[in-house]
């Protein structure tokens, strides 16, 4: 096994000067000197830029050899204006062929001034070439510079014109010159304009193209639209790319100089975004920019325009600090980004983390052009190196000085025997019984099993015999009793030994190795148990492991049910269905034998059995009781998620909801194979219990902040797309006041059935009667309303929801109890308000129903003809007789109530009754 550490390269004894690097970088803030820190692309030469108390450049050089060390850049006392960079140059191949180890930097001052200076170790090291001045302007201030390719770019400020009286924030431009570095000088071009009438921009060169970015250390105050986009330049096509953090290149304009004009043709919709901000920023060496933004991503803008999310950083690093001070650089196909004191490498093409280093101090990450693929960090105590340290030690090369040495032999022969004798100490402890603790000397003392005796006495001459190399010949076939037990015991026994040699690299190791080693183990009893089926004793251990090695578990279980959250905000994870059962299914633990030193439990809100820790060596093995309960795998990985990531936890129930429907969980629960039954474990119909309840009842128990709370409640009652839970999730915003919110949930959930359209619109009515504050969304609730509501109803519930009125305070010359109309005009509840529902479903109900107009219609054949009877004569309609029969007198009274009669119809006439 193999994992990324930080190796110290040198401690600056070989620099020139180097105590005085430590001391400078110690004694003046780490940050704010790193950030102006500046090392030379083949790593011998380190500039510091002083800023306080006066304006100087430090330099510090390794020599190939210290004794032709000589004179030294050092601009502290040349000069009093500030120094904007200090940027190399690129050599002219021919010129410096004979000459691998000279170096051309130009040192640019705030007034225009460049100095340009060439480091030859075989002459003098440091001397002056020429002075020469950037910009036209004598009253130019450059603010930034850069080198791309044969120019060198800069950001200057132009001063404003004698009649202006106020301050322009679209002051400035972008200047270029092309230049040569000869033997003995640098010849510069002629100053072109590149782009004029735009703000403050950091000019930053990654390949062929040139970043123009938004100082994000020092906030606009005039005009924060500008700081919504950037802008990317490619100097050898002349193009302009418009760029924002949130949706990548905007727009593209060829030949266009002019600031004002570029981004004209997306203004409205540029002044639309809201894009994170940028915290740091690096060039990638393809031409495109590495991007740290706040809301926790690290994000690569290609050189297409394409922006890609690379990796999300935990919740609780988004409030750090080191944030605005990170580090970051991509070195092929690795990111390494430092936030406060921890480094973290990133495979940039996939976003996994590949480890997690912490550092005693702040680092400045840079690159080496001799070891570009190793991630290089500048602390006050060195320069480091990422290397790849062998852990493991049964692989690797076993004369490396990185593989971890062992202190001790292992003897294969005991670990062997002891193994058996605990598994069968086990064994037959779960079926005695005695309540009498069985161990392995009792096990052992006068041979009262011989099965794990006869076993222990055939494995112990298994390496003796040569047993690896046998074992291999024995899986071909062949051999008698004992060679057929070992072929088939051959996996288990590799097994044991290797546990053992982890056992001895634990004691041998120092504490990062100690600490990758348990990584590793976590991860892969992690995987080993989520990937079987669980039985009591498995569930109490991966519990123990989830409690003892918190983020270790955390990583473990991303690891194996792949769990990644992309662009979008939904997190997905492929692996097979047997992994989600393990993961969804809830264990059913039974009470547990009193001669056990621990006991299986539900979560706390039902009555159960409280679980003991894991013994330890040094433990009493006398059973002992434990306040947190033994908690079932999902609610194991909801507590992980909440810790470490909690915006998780709604998309984890989400794409868990999917997989319990995909694997048709939530029908075989109950029939699991390892369910117990029987004791006080199996009451209560836990299995039975959805997956939001079950991630509630983990946030309650786990939350602190009411308010995060409250959000993620909300969001897991909405995901379970439950209609309780929906409703649930509505009372909860409306009891936050939340009514944009609520409108939104409402519009959404009210599609998915009519019952739910009713209760969602019954509800959000009778608030409309409490208050007036769902005024602005009465559109969008009137549109809500169900097809089988009738006016009646509303009335009704209008009524029986409205406040009432508050009395007047009593006064002695107040007669009158009742409070006056309209006390409070602007609190109560129109008809006013209510008259476009009103009016709506009164359209509704006096437009004729289609529903059974099949029905109605008549038949294509004739109705049979009716049985014939006697005709009788026809009585007097006004006046029945007293002995007329009963059904004649429906029969009229029907007649007299039928439409037809009550309201008679005219040609002409279009009233109805």
């Amino acid at each position: 096994m193999a994992r990324l550490v930080l190796e110290q390269v040198t401690d600056f004894g070989d620099y020139t000067c180097g105590k005085d690097l430590s001391e400078v970088l110690r004694q003046t803030d780490s940050t704010d000197t790193l950030s102006d820190v500046r090392l030379s692309p083949d790593g011998r030469h380190i500039h510091v830029i002083l800023r306080k108390p006066k304006v100087s450049l430090v330099t510090f050089d390794k020599y190939a050899r210290p004794h032709l060390a000589q004179n030294r850049l050092d601009l502290g006392s040349t000069r009093n204006v500030p120094i904007v960079d200090v940027v190399y140059l690129e050599q002219n191949v021919t010129t410096n062929r004979n000459n691998a180890s000279a170096a051309t930097l130009a040192v640019v001052y705030e007034h225009g001034k460049a100095e340009f200076w060439r480091f030859q170790e075989c002459k003098a090291g440091w001397r002056l070439l020429q002075t020469s001045d950037l910009c036209n302007s004598p009253r130019a201030r450059v603010v930034s510079v850069s080198s791309c390719n044969n120019l060198i770019i800069w950001c200057e400020e132009r001063p404003p014109s004698e009649s202006s009286t106020t301050r322009n924030t679209l002051r400035y431009c972008i200047c270029k010159r092309d230049f040569e570095v000869q033997e003995g000088a640098v010849s510069l071009g002629g100053v072109k304009i590149a782009l004029h009438n735009n703000p403050r921009f950091t000019v930053i060169s990654s390949g062929d193209y040139v970043y123009l970015l938004p100082d994000w250390k020092e906030k606009p105050s005039s005009s924060s639209s500008v700081s919504k986009f950037f802008l990317s330049w490619s100097p050898q096509h002349d193009t302009f790319r418009v760029s924002s953090t949130c949706r990548g290149a905007l727009l593209r304009k060829d030949s266009e100089s002019d600031f004002k004009r570029l981004v004209t043709d997306g203004l409205g919709y540029l002044s639309a975004l809201e894009p994170p901000e940028i915290y740091g920023v690096s060039a990638a060496a393809c031409g495109g920019l590495l991007l740290l933004l706040s809301t926790g991503w690290v994000a690569l803008l290609q050189r297409n325009g394409t922006l890609r999310q690379v990796y999300k950083l935990p919740d609780n690093c988004s409030a750090n600090r080191g944030m605005h001070d990170g580090s970051l650089h991509l070195y092929q196909d690795t990111v390494a980004l430092t936030v406060g004191r921890t480094l973290y490498l990133i495979d940039v093409r996939c976003g996994r983390e590949l480890e997690k280093i912490s550092l005693k101090r702040e680092g400045l990450l840079y690159v080496n052009q001799a070891e570009g693929q190793a991630p290089h960090l500048l602390s006050e105590s060195g320069l480091f190196v990422v290397m790849r340290r062998e852990t493991d030690a049964r692989g690797g090369d076993p004369n490396s000085k990185l593989r971890p040495p062992l202190m001790e032999s292992v003897r294969p022969g005991a670990v062997l025997v002891e193994a058996v004798f605990e598994e069968a100490c086990k064994y037959y402890q779960q079926r005695s019984l005695s309540s009498t603790q069985l161990t392995v000397d009792k096990l052992k003392k006068g041979g009262k099993f011989q099965a794990p005796i006869s076993l222990a006495s055939i494995l112990r001459n298994y390496f003796s015999s040569g047993g690896r190399q046998r074992g291999a010949e024995l899986s071909q076939g062949g051999g008698g009793g004992q060679d057929k037990l070992l072929g088939s015991l051959e996996a288990e026994l590799k097994a044991l030994v290797s546990l053992e040699e982890v056992k001895g690299s634990l004691v041998s190791g120092g504490e990062k190795e100690v600490e990758a080693v348990c990584e590793s183990l976590v991860q892969q009893e992690v995987f080993r148990l989520l990937s079987s089926e669980l039985d009591r004793d498995a569930l109490l251990y991966l519990n123990f492991i989830f409690s003892s090695f918190p983020y270790q578990a955390w990583r473990a279980a991303q690891a194996t049910l792949q769990l990644r959250c992309n662009g979008e905000g939904s997190v997905s994870g492929k692996v097979p269905p047997e992994v989600w059962k393990t993961v969804l299914s809830p264990v059913q633990t039974p009470s547990t034998p009193a001669n056990l030193p621990y006991s299986n439990g539900k979560p706390k809100h039902k009555p159960s059995l409280k679980a003991s820790p894991t013994p330890t060596p040094n433990s009493n093995p006398k059973p002992t009781c434990s306040t947190s309960p033994v908690l079932p795998v999902f609610e194991l990985l909801c507590h992980s998620v909440f810790r470490f990531q909690p915006g998780w936890l709604p998309r984890f129930l989400e794409l868990a909801q999917q997989q319990q429907g995909l694997t048709g969980l939530g029908l075989s629960l109950s029939s699991s194979s390892w369910s117990f039954s029987g004791g006080r474990g199996g009451e209560g119909g836990e299995s039975g219990l959805p997956l939001y309840k079950r991630a509630l009842s983990v946030l309650s128990s786990l939350g602190s902040d009411r308010e995060q709370d409250l959000d993620l409640e909300v969001e897991l009652l909405l995901v379970s797309g439950r209609p309780n839970a929906v409703l649930q999730a509505l009372r909860i915003l409306m009891g936050r006041r939340q009514w944009e919110r609520v409108t939104q949930v409402a519009q959404t959930f009210c599609k998915q059935s009519p019952l739910l359209n009713k209760e969602i619109f019954t509800t959000l009515l009778c608030e409309v009667a409490h208050h007036r504050d769902l005024d602005p969304y009465l559109d969008l609730l009137w549109a809500l309303c169900p097809e089988d509501i009738t006016v009646t109803t509303i009335l009704n519930l209008v009524l029986k929801n409205i406040p009432a009125p508050t009395p007047p305070p009593s006064s002695s010359t107040t007669t009158s109890l009742s409070p006056a109309p309209f006390a409070e005009p602007h609190s109560q509840l129109t008809i006013g308000l209510l008259k476009p529902l009103l009016s709506k479903v009164l359209q509704r109900e006096t437009k004729p129903s289609q529903r059974y107009a099949d029905i109605l219609q008549s038949p294509s054949f004739p109705p049979p003809a009716p049985p014939r009877q006697p005709m009788e004569q026809p009585r007097t309609v006004t006046e029945p007789g007293a002995g007329s029969p009963p059904d004649s007198n429906i029969s009229r009274a029907v007649l007299r109530d039928s439409p037809e009669q009550r309201c008679p119809r005219r040609p002409d006439a279009t009233t109805t009754c």
